[in-house]
């Protein structure tokens, strides 16, 4: 009678095994689902749209920050759109970054335009204004003067920065130049009576909200500090506001 009961044991047990395990398989080896196109949808449509499709989607993201580029937006899938994958199948879709890289701001001082130009373009900064400054030296013609954020400053991909380049006159060697005070950190009433001390004009003042720094201090000023400019310059500041 054991034996007997041992071996209608052990034939339910095949027939469970074969009724879970090997028909399931066998009969999914016919069974495949093709990758829909999900390019360029928002992450999670293109999610919803592969889980009715059988397939499950995996975020993951571009190697380098793209600027511009929406970080929800799908910019690759692999396996590619029209292949035939198993159902579950994971598709890897590939979104920009989340966050902008930031990297200390080169040092732009003394190099040619030229080349200022292209390190603000090879490292995704925006070369928002370009000034030029009479010199006296002929070797500064060209160069690097000054720029709006200093070296090895911290900065995100996408910054803007300005710089002022030397322009070199024969006639301006007897051409008094004033160098342009640093007023960064002061309140409006100090800047303004540095900016008059050194000769030249307070022109426009322009606010801009913070919640953190003290209202009315001077955050930004063009000409940047320490370039070459001709008396009665009109300066134009930046200064806190709370509101």
């Amino acid at each position: 009678m054991k034996k007997v009961a041992l071996i209608v044991l052990f034939l339910i047990g095949i027939v469970v095994i074969i009724d879970k395990l090997v028909m399931p398989l066998y009969i999914s080896q016919g069974d495949v689902k093709v990758v829909p196109d999900v390019l360029n949808m928002n992450y999670e449509e293109a999610s919803k749209k592969l889980r009715h499709a059988g397939l499950t989607a995996i975020k993951s993201y571009h190697v380098k920050y793209l600027s511009g580029v929406d970080s929800n937006i799908v910019l690759s899938q692999m396996p590619e759109s029209g292949m035939e994958v198993k159902p579950g199948r994971n598709v890897y879709l590939v979104v920009n970054k989340l966050e902008k890289p930031s990297f200390p701001m080169p040092d732009l001082l003394g190099r040619p335009e030229m080349d200022a130009r292209e390190t603000v373009d090879r490292m995704d900064l925006k070369l928002q204004n370009v000034q030029t400054s009479t010199v006296t030296k002929s070797e500064e013609n060209g160069r690097v003067l000054s720029q709006s954020i200093p070296a090895q400053t911290m900065v995100k991909s996408g910054s803007s920065v300005s710089i002022i380049v030397g322009r070199f006159e024969a006639s301006s060697e007897g051409m008094k130049k004033v160098i342009m005070p640093d007023v960064l950190g002061m309140s409006l009433e100090q800047a303004r009576q540095v900016v008059g001390d050194a000769g030249l004009t307070l022109g426009k003042v322009t606010t801009e909200y913070s919640a953190t720094l003290v209202p009315n201090t001077v955050i930004s000023q063009k000409p940047a500090v320490n370039a070459y400019v001709s008396p009665d310059q009109v300066v134009e500041l930046t200064v806190v506001t709370s509101e």
